[in-house]
């Protein structure tokens, strides 16, 4: 039997994930298939990657993934990485946020964003004894009808009140998402809080349920690999190539044919940068949104419409390694997120070698700071040299830090971030209906059901197995 060929364009976390799923899956349906995956640049992982520099261990994106989502640690068990698996740092477990001209720890009792604790807020002098108050009637107010969609902003303010959203909620949400809380949509972001909002008329009450019935783990919240999650791209693309994937890199797809042989079957072409062009029976773009409208665009204007209706906002991440021994300031706990409403440069900072172990030696302190996002974006613009010396006065203005920094790495992601804008799940709805006519044809990634690491793995796995189950079917 001739193998099924499926293409898959993109090569970051949700398209290598997506490989070796097909592998994997095709082989449990008893199905042969040939897979090759594309990607435009010349190295692999898309926003996940590691530079070392010396003993300098720097990520130029994403520097770990959340234990909570089962998916990644799956990976890395699958991938033979769980021995690299490693939890951020148990004696340097704060966090602050810069609030009224200082920074001010998070309290004890935060779980995932929601507030557990009252007390600790309201001796932490982060909030206001008015703003803990109307954060505690959170236990009072009813659960609102309406099941329309709601924004973050809207449904935080309506459960928590004012200041603990600009104060708390918002600089977290904006380490997440980078964007904009007032046009983010709760349904496609955090549907839990909805469902605790209606289960238990409190999200309050409903986090402390929560905690009761949760699974015992010795892993933190967050967690990284020894040497970076360079690790985990590094292993999936041995492992793709074990399995005998054909790995085209730095070839740019700038077009998407599609043929039909019999009734309810297509061939999909991929045109290459050059004119040359590959065949294939299904098809995956793990793509951007944006990217995957205008290969779209041939087949369904509806489609390429609401793909480029998703919009991405740029960020860039900025290291600085500093001696030690010269350093002056306030490098205390994990780092720092920065409200809105204080205005400044910085989104967060973190400290590095603190938050993580063998980022650095012990002679020097790793700094990262993350800037950009939704409304933030005109210091993009800046040269590198501009924008390093920004970031070091706000880290002055903030915590005190001065000397001159051993090395500097600026990284810049352009329109790297998917916003899951109010109406997210009715676009990808009609994205998917405008669609289904192409049997074997589907999308994966970031843009779609998750930004994370562990949920772009998972969308990965599920569209494998989407598209191997259309292979399986009979044909006429």
């Amino acid at each position: 039997m001739v193998p099924r060929h499926v293409a898959i364009v993109g090569g970051g976390i949700a398209g290598l994930t997506t490989a070796l799923s097909v592998h994997e899956q095709a082989a449990q349906a008893g199905i042969s298939i040939s897979c090759t995956l594309i990607e435009a640049d010349s190295r692999w992982g898309g926003k996940i990657a590691t530079h070392r520099v010396g003993e300098l261990v720097i990520e130029a994106g994403p520097d770990s993934f959340l234990s909570q989502k089962p998916w990644a640690l799956d990976l890395c068990a699958k991938l033979g990485l769980t021995d690299r698996l490693m939890n951020t740092n148990d004696f340097q477990k704060r966090t602050f946020v810069f609030s009224r001209g200082r920074l001010r720890e998070l309290p004890e009792g935060l779980v995932v964003i929601v507030p557990t604790k009252l007390g600790p807020f309201l001796r932490s002098g982060l909030l206001s004894w008015r703003g803990v108050a109307r954060m505690a009637m959170d236990l009072m107010l009813p659960a609102k009808r309406s099941t329309g969609d709601e924004s973050l902003a809207s449904f935080f303010r309506r459960r928590l009140g004012r200041e603990a959203f600009e104060r708390v909620i918002e600089p977290l949400m904006a380490g997440i998402y980078a964007g904009d809380a007032d046009e983010i949509s709760l349904r496609a972001t955090f549907p839990r809080f909805l469902e605790l909002e209606r289960q238990y008329g409190s999200l309050i009450r409903g986090m402390l349920a929560g905690r009761k019935t949760a699974k015992m783990t010795d892993r933190t919240m967050f967690v990284t690999l020894r040497g970076g999650l360079g690790e985990m791209v590094d292993a999936l693309v041995l492992r793709l190539k074990e399995a005998g994937t054909t790995l085209l890199d730095a070839r740019q797809v700038i077009a998407l044919r599609v043929r039909s042989g019999r009734l309810g079957t297509w061939t999909y072409d991929l045109v290459f940068e050059g004119g040359s062009a590959l065949s294939a029976d299904a098809v995956v773009l793990a793509t951007p949104a944006f990217v995957s409208a205008e290969l779209l665009r041939p087949l369904s204007q509806t489609a390429a419409e609401m793909l480029g209706a998703i919009p991405y906002v740029s960020t860039a991440t900025i290291s600085l390694a500093y001696e030690t021994g010269s350093l002056q300031g306030d490098v205390s706990g994990f780092g720092f997120v920065v409200p809105k409403a204080e205005g400044g440069d910085l989104l967060a900072a973190t400290w590095t070698s603190s938050k993580w172990p063998h980022r650095a030696p012990a002679s020097q302190t790793l700094i990262r700071c993350y800037v950009g996002g939704k409304g933030r974006e005109n210091l993009l613009q800046d040269d590198d040299e501009t924008l390093v010396r920004r970031v070091r006065e706000e880290l002055h203005r903030i915590t005190g830090i001065t000397g001159e920094p051993a090395y500097v790495e600026v990284n810049r992601w352009e329109r790297a971030m998917p916003q899951y804008t109010l109406g997210h799940l009715e676009r990808l709805e009609l994205i998917r209906s405008s669609l289904s006519r192409y049997q074997g044809l589907a999308l994966t990634g970031a843009g779609y059901r998750g930004i994370g690491i562990p949920d772009c793995i998972r969308d990965g796995s599920e569209t494998a197995a989407a598209v191997i189950r259309y292979l399986a079917e009979p044909r006429a």
